[in-house]
């Protein structure tokens, strides 16, 4: 096999594992700031099957902030509402405060081929058909051990970042706890040709005997997924014969289905990893937490975790970071993580509601959801993303700041201000300055490292603040 340049000796080596939509944004993130970084990816190619089918708007957010969000915006669909627990009333994302109040649909199957050029052509390194068996670490690097093509053999890196999905080798081998609980519920998914679609084509229904929303993927070919209340057993099959009947009683037609390319069950099991980190081995995405796949949030918040660790993880091995700027990723994601589980659950008892009582329950939930604006913006906002906060020393620290994103394509921090000491400053320590009122520190992921305490700062207050930061980068 052809290892070249991968030794252990390269100090600032990263080994990524699993080359789905956080691995390969985790790795790009990596090179962009100038770090080596290999993935090592199982499978031999992809899979042709698209797990996630959307892009909330945070997550395209990040897109922006990198400069590649355009060829997304240009192939996907726009899809302005989205459900909640397939209630009827649907969450509005127009009216968020976002450059793009909308849900974009696109597969996660291309997702995968516009992240992976991209890694590519910022240098990252791809093997697949490696699988990782085990690892060891000291205070020094990862030994791991993989299987390849032609047989075992081991790499050693400074640090590796476990993206290998809730099955994670990584987790297991550095001993990294997984608590929670284990399926009660059970759902479907299929990928079939309707020769009747539904008008229009976005629907989602639920009642007693289940639940149902469909997405098209375009050339007449739809996404189908739901959930069948009469047949929960975990280890059932599941045919287009399945898939006909179940959506003719929770919709009252199989809208002409044929030709599946993908029939699949799974479960409601509830995971959160006990920490992000041990030693150097870090987790993101799915191998950080799993979750049943309601309101298609997971691989949202699993490119956000890659977002927020490439910087933190660059400035590690660059000497740039100051004392438990990568811990922080852990006390920064994990209560995301936590957030994640309780609402997907929350979800899916309100999916699989079938008794009088939880059937009740859902129709209020369903009458607030339309009648509560407020709520309906809340509940909008967290499962698009843009809830997530950082909280620091001043109010405005971590919160977005998605009107810097054209000045973070390079992927380093941004000082916004019309003083000119203080950007001059900014400058000599590799930041990026754009002009504007006051001053504001953005971080490398679009969140705000520093703000004044005053709106009108005293140059001096901004020049100790960049002095402090510009050691953490």
């Amino acid at each position: 096999m052809n290892l070249d340049g991968i030794h252990s000796n390269e100090a600032e080596q990263v080994l990524v594992v699993g080359a789905g939509p956080v691995g390969l944004w985790t790795a790009a993130e990596l090179a962009l700031a100038g770090v080596p970084v290999l993935v090592v990816e199982r499978a031999l190619e992809r899979s042709p099957h698209s797990k996630a089918m959307g892009m909330h708007p945070r997550t395209v957010e990040v897109l922006a902030m990198r400069g590649v969000a355009e060829q997304f915006l240009a192939e996907g669909g726009r899809i302005p509402t989205w459900h909640f627990g397939m209630l009827g009333n649907r969450l509005d994302f127009r009216d968020l405060d976002t450059p793009y109040p909308f849900m974009l649909s696109i597969p996660q199957l291309r997702t995968e081929e516009l992240f992976e050029q991209r890694a590519l052509g910022l240098g990252v390194r791809i093997l697949r058909g490696h699988r990782v068996t085990g690892l060891t670490q000291d205070s020094q690097a990862v030994t791991v051990d993989l299987a390849g093509p032609d047989g075992p053999y081991a790499l050693t890196a400074r640090y590796v970042v476990g993206a290998d999905g809730a099955g994670s080798t990584v987790r297991k081998a550095a001993g990294i706890g997984f608590p929670g609980s284990d399926a009660t519920t059970f759902g479907h998914v299929g990928e079939v040709v309707l020769d009747d679609p539904p008008v229009p084509p976005v629907i989602s229904a639920q009642n007693l005997d289940g639940a149902l929303i469909t997405v098209p993927l375009g050339g007449g070919r739809f996404r189908l997924a739901g959930l069948d209340a009469v047949r929960q057993a975990p280890d059932d099959g599941f045919t287009l014969d399945d898939l006909r009947a179940t959506t003719i009683r929770v919709a009252g037609s199989d809208f002409g289905m044929r030709d599946p390319g993908w029939l699949s069950r799974f479960g409601n099991a509830t995971r959160i990893a006990a920490a992000y980190r041990e030693g150097r081995v870090l987790l993101a995405g799915d191998a950080a937490h799993m979750h049943f796949p309601a309101g298609g949030v997971g691989l949202n918040v699993g490119v956000q975790d890659a977002m927020n660790l490439g910087w933190k993880l660059a400035a590690e091995i660059q000497g740039r970071a100051a004392p438990g700027l990568l811990d922080s990723y852990h006390a920064e994601r994990h209560p995301v993580g936590l957030a994640l589980a309780e609402h997907t659950l929350a979800q899916t008892a309100l999916i699989g509601a079938v008794t009088p009582e939880q059937r009740e329950l859902r129709k209020l939930v369903d009458d607030l959801v339309g009648s509560v604006p407020a709520l309906n913006r809340a509940l909008a906002e967290e499962l698009s993303g843009l809830d997530v906060t950082y909280p620091g020393a001043h109010p405005s620290t971590g919160t977005r700041f998605p009107a810097a994103a054209e000045h973070l394509h390079r992927g380093r921090p941004v000082l916004l201000t019309d003083l000119a000491a203080p950007a001059d400053l900014a400058t000599r320590l590799g930041f990026e300055t754009a002009g504007g009122p006051g001053a504001v520190v953005v971080r490398p992921d679009g969140h705000v490292w520093w703000a004044p305490a005053e709106p009108e700062p005293l140059e001096a207050d901004v020049v100790a603040a960049l002095t402090a930061l510009g050691t953490t980068f």
